[in-house]
């Protein structure tokens, strides 16, 4: 999850370098789908990379979709259409954004599910939940990668999660 605007080339290359990483795994790369900021850049990484890229779109018009989406899902609910991308993620992860983003980030930890922060300091608003260790920050790409396998392997043990 992250923003329809990038604030700087880092968070470009971040997410463009953490699509490509999703595709490698063999994951599907799941995002807003639309065709700007760091839901185009991770798209753009998966598909550079054979990914397959799934868009949940807030309108109800085609055009929208990134060009780097192969699965566009036209919503017409506008940004109710987070709670659709959060509840269909295994786990969330969240690059830089504004308001839609944190909304993600805020549902995705009231229905239990684990967030990773790939430089997005969220401050104190939900330091409770970095305390218990359902919000993760971390500063690279490389280890996003490294936690989701970490978590879908707990999920795996525990006999939760689509991976069972």
């Amino acid at each position: 999850m992250g923003g329809g605007e990038i604030v700087n080339t880092g968070d470009y290359k971040n997410a463009r370098r953490l699509g490509g990483l999703i595709a490698k795994e063999g994951w599907v790369l799941l995002n807003g789908g639309r065709a700007s900021g760091i839901m185009e850049a991770s798209a753009r990484g998966a598909k550079e990379n054979d990914g397959l890229t799934i868009g949940i779109l807030p309108g109800n018009e085609p055009a929208w979709a990134s060009e780097y989406i192969d699965i566009p899902i036209l919503t017409g609910i506008g940004f109710a259409r987070n709670y659709i991308n959060v509840l269909t993620s295994e786990v969330v992860v969240a690059l830089p954004g504004k308001t839609g983003t944190i909304s993600e980030i805020a549902l995705a930890l009231n229905i239990g599910k684990k967030v990773i922060s790939l430089n997005f300091n969220l401050g104190p608003l939900f330091k409770n939940y970095e305390e218990e260790k359902q919000l993760i920050y971390v500063k690279q790409p490389e280890e996003v990668i490294s936690l989701i396998k970490r978590i879908l392997k707990s999920n795996f043990d525990k006999g939760v999660g689509k991976y069972v």
